[in-house]
């Protein structure tokens, strides 16, 4: 019994053709519309790519753009094919080509749904790689001579300004790192000596933060140095008062943003899906419904579109039959290939001429 079995006349099976045909232009301009947020997402990485470590995070606007072009490609050709559909006589030079192109549709939108998916899947392993990207970083603060690092304090100080955020959880990492570079401490300085020493790997370790961690909005001046001295300041308690500097870690920061970036795109790219399904079906009941017009034979009469011509169960049944024949052909095949008894047959006759000679009879 055929599922979702609708009957169809003439002036249905045209309308239905024409409507298709607008459907799949505008599917045209939503596989841009994919292609686009994939492209964006890719560029928005790459503006922090010196703060993210290597890892597979371009997956999901690598796939975003992939099927985009996909999507381009495929609707043109099926705006082309329900455009030809309204005449019967151009329907049958693409008789043969529709039930395939609807498999590669069905399989196009699964793309897409799994692209969407992905969007929403991706916040572990972005975390994981802003983490050791912004640790890296923060680590390298101070190498603004070595080649290859003198980028990384000014990338670092421009992060933090821009989004509001000091050090990788929290400004508390710049207490674990020397982020001064050795080149201006005064080594005749008693007091950088004794911070030298204090440390067991020779650090020179503050408990202040870059200038960048600083909150313009705060009204007393930054207090950016000695944030844990409550004696080095006036009127200041480090664990009563808000602190004027950013209390939000980069990474989290980070997180945020590419999160909620990520988050618009999956619900563009599911609606997306969600039209391209439905274009799909559509496209299903146009082919079946044109091809029972030829198998009757009446172009003008009625006929049934549905889109499965067995019930659910059934059609499983049918493609697992087909595809374990397929292996059972194979191995008759290579069996029946091993004992052919034509194969690899020498011919030991095939040097010896079995011609009789006659004898002439000598001239008188």
């Amino acid at each position: 019994m055929a599922v979702l079995k609708v009957k169809f006349t003439k002036t249905k099976r045209d309308k239905l053709a024409q409507i298709l045909w607008i459907l799949n232009w505008v599917s045209v301009v939503s596989g841009i519309i994919l292609f686009s947020l994939g492209l964006f997402l890719k560029i928005e990485i790459k503006k922090r790519n010196e703060v993210m470590a290597k890892g597979d995070i371009n997956s999901v606007p690598n796939m975003l753009i992939s099927v985009g072009v996909i999507a381009c490609i495929i609707n043109f050709l099926g705006g082309k094919i329900c455009y030809d559909c309204s005449d019967a006589n151009k329907f049958s030079r693409w008789k043969l080509v529709m039930l395939p192109y609807i498999v590669c549709t069905f399989c196009f939108t699964f793309c897409i749904l799994v692209g969407a998916l992905m969007c929403y899947t991706m916040r572990n392993e972005l975390e994981e790689s802003l983490y050791l990207g912004l640790r890296d970083a923060i680590k390298f603060y101070k190498d603004t001579d070595i080649p290859g690092r003198c980028f990384l304090k000014k990338t670092v100080d421009l992060l933090q300004i821009g989004f509001r955020c000091c050090g990788n959880n929290g400004f508390r990492d710049w207490f674990e790192i020397q982020w001064v570079s050795p080149r201006y401490l005064n080594m005749a300085s008693k007091e950088v000596l004794d911070r030298l020493k204090s440390n067991v790997d020779g650090k020179f370790l503050v408990d202040g933060v870059p200038f960048s961690c600083c909150n313009p909005s705060s009204p007393r001046p930054c207090i950016q140095y000695q944030l844990t001295n409550n004696s080095a300041h006036y009127n200041y308690d480090f664990l009563t008062e808000e602190l004027n500097i950013w209390m939000k870690g980069c990474r989290q920061a980070l997180l945020d943003y590419y999160t909620g970036i990520m988050r618009s795109i999956g619900i563009a790219a599911l609606l997306i899906w969600l039209f391209e399904l439905s274009v799909l079906i559509g496209v299903r009941y146009l082919q079946t419904a044109m091809k029972n017009v030829l198998l009757l034979g009446d172009l003008e009469g009625e006929s049934d579109g549905w889109l499965l011509e067995n019930s659910f169960v059934e059609t499983a049944k049918y493609n697992i039959n087909i595809i374990k024949n397929l292996g059972k052909a194979n191995q008759i095949s290579t069996i029946s290939g091993m004992n052919d008894p034509n194969i690899n047959v020498q011919n030991t006759d095939c040097d010896k001429t079995n011609i009789t000679t006659k004898s002439i009879p000598a001239a008188r």
